[in-house]
């Protein structure tokens, strides 16, 4: 199977147009196989986590209800989630035979997507803890010990923080492919009406001469993000929807889980949500020592 549909060029000679849209089978069925696999694979191979040893005082410290997702990051995930359905449904529908008027509600949905994008940046950078949800050493002498676990070693396997790897992975693969298709969607919206940029074909040169090389790179780069997206999404949905994750689908709805799943799943040393401990304030001082009356004297005699 083609990787890239081919065209020529003026002069003859062949060119990227576009990616070969049997990928997107390929991902489709892709995303269909992992999720068949991991049903499967969940049910014959189950991790056993090793429980950590928790004082009462840490329990009794750890609200009923811990905030996992503020209003805000709710309120970005679900904007993020529709406007990239948008994306799938106009972008490849008209693929695979649907024709709809497709184009308009394809770039209004990018746009809303690269805002969204945009926020999230902001709102994660100053406003929530960055690295929590980002890939550290730790993480990976994690996955060995997964691994080593799944071979058979007797390895004890630790509770995560707050994100556990595989939450990780899924946020870096997304992040990278959603950047690529953010940019070449912008770059790509030079080529037709709308109110936002003005078009310009010359934006490459040898655009006005026919089939231009730089924009077959555009295409079929944006085209392989898009169907990334395709598999990502599936892959996304099954988690989500799978009896042990529910309590996490749950908190994207409702913002928090309870005190039982948050022992169950997560290391109070990683991920601690114990309220802050009010500083101590500092003794008032002392009143000052009021001062003796002057001593009367004595009148002669």
């Amino acid at each position: 199977m083609d990787l890239f549909q081919y065209g020529t060029d003026p002069w003859g000679q062949e060119i990227i147009i576009r990616l070969a849209w049997g990928l997107l089978t390929l991902s489709f069925w892709a995303g269909i196989g992992f999720v068949v696999f991991h049903a499967v694979y969940a049910v014959v191979w189950k991790p056993r986590v090793e429980p950590e040893e928790a004082s009462a005082a840490a329990d009794a410290a750890i609200p009923e209800k811990i905030v996992r997702h503020t209003g805000a990051a709710r309120m970005f995930h679900w904007v993020m989630a529709a406007s990239m359905i948008a994306l799938l449904i106009t972008g490849f529908f008209p693929i695979v035979g649907l024709e709809f008027s497709w184009l308009t509600i394809h770039w209004v949905a990018g746009l809303i997507l690269i805002l969204c994008i945009i926020y999230h940046i902001v709102h994660a950078s100053f406003f929530l803890d960055f690295w929590s949800i980002w890939i550290l050493p730790r993480d990976l002498k994690e996955a060995v010990r997964r691994t080593q676990r799944q071979l058979g070693a007797t390895v004890a396997i630790d509770k995560h923080g707050k994100y556990p790897l595989d939450h990780k992975l899924y946020h870096l693969a997304v992040t990278i492919f959603g950047l690529v298709v953010s940019v070449t969607g912008l770059i790509m919206m030079f080529k037709i009406e709308n109110p936002i940029v003005p078009m310009n074909e010359l934006l490459f040169e040898g655009a006005a001469m026919g089939n231009d090389p730089a924009w077959g790179v555009v295409y079929a780069t944006h085209g392989f993000s898009a169907v990334l997206f395709v598999m990502l999404t599936i892959t996304h949905i099954y988690f989500a929807i799978r009896p042990e994750k529910l309590w996490i689908t749950k908190s994207m709805i409702f913002g928090t889980v309870s005190r039982e799943d948050y022992l169950a799943h997560h290391s109070p040393k990683r991920w601690d949500v114990t309220p802050p401990k009010p500083k101590a304030k500092p003794p008032a001082p002392a009143p000052a020592a009021a001062a003796p009356p002057p001593a009367q004297s004595q009148p002669a005699s």
